[in-house]
């Protein structure tokens, strides 16, 4: 082989092997975030069981978002600078579901809609893509669809629990997730089809709520209730407490 050939297959190789190198510490940190995502999720799944344990699954799942942070913080450091989206594979689907818990967490403590830069804030990441390392737009409305399909379960559960209110809650909730899905305007892709499915969550407690109103088991709505039902839209105060 003719030295200038191998001098720059030599080069490739070098390239190849730092390449491999890299993923495989990308690899190591996703999976350490991932198995702290896995407890965060069995934690949290408490809420379909018992309503009393509710406050301290939340508190609970508050402090494996630590470790969260602290690996997508390794993440940040590891990734080359203008090279997020080339290895944005190894945790978008990861990082759909910790938006996805961090949600549920706060719709659970709080009762309405986390927003992008206080899920990215939680992780410590920002929301701006000049920045480098952030939160995609797109993992983080994944998130929030998965979080529609949890709380249709969740209704389900109540019921079974004997919180009849609760769906009436999650209903006007979801009710407002799907009209502010709908202001987008999404193309025929993986986001898009997620939402399709968006239409079958809300049909599914909306079909809850009304097998409530006619066996009577739905209370009458007072001044209090109306005012304090727990939207998918936040007010200044409720999103600073978040």
């Amino acid at each position: 082989m003719q030295s200038n050939v191998k001098g720059i297959f030599d080069s490739f190789n070098d390239y190849l092997v730092k390449e491999q190198e890299l993923r495989t510490e990308i690899r190591d940190i996703v999976r350490d975030i991932d198995q702290a995502a896995k407890e965060a999720a069995i934690v949290l799944q408490i809420i379909h069981s018992s309503m009393a344990d509710v406050p301290a699954a939340c508190a609970k799942a508050r402090t494996i978002f630590e470790t969260c942070r602290e690996g997508y913080g390794k993440l940040a450091a590891l990734i080359p600078a203008g090279q997020y989206y080339r290895y944005h594979d190894h945790w978008h689907y990861m990082t759909q579901r910790i938006v996805f818990l961090i949600a549920l967490t706060i719709y659970l403590e709080k009762g309405f809609l986390v927003n992008r830069e206080t899920a990215a804030e939680i992780l410590g990441l920002t929301v701006d893509q000049k920045s480098g390392f952030h939160l995609d737009i797109e993992d983080y409305l994944v998130g929030i669809l998965q979080l529609a399909s949890e709380l249709s379960r969740y209704a389900v559960n109540s019921v079974i629990l004997g919180d009849y209110e609760k769906p009436l809650l999650i209903s006007k909730f979801v009710a407002d997730l799907n009209s502010g899905f709908r202001l987008l305007n999404l193309k025929n892709d993986s986001l898009r089809k997620r939402f399709d499915a968006l239409k079958y969550d809300v049909k599914k407690i909306e079909e809850i709520v009304y097998d409530i109103s006619i066996r009577g088991l739905r209370a009458e709505a007072t001044p209090t209730t109306t005012a304090t039902a727990p939207t998918a839209v936040p007010d200044a105060e409720q999103a600073k407490q978040a």
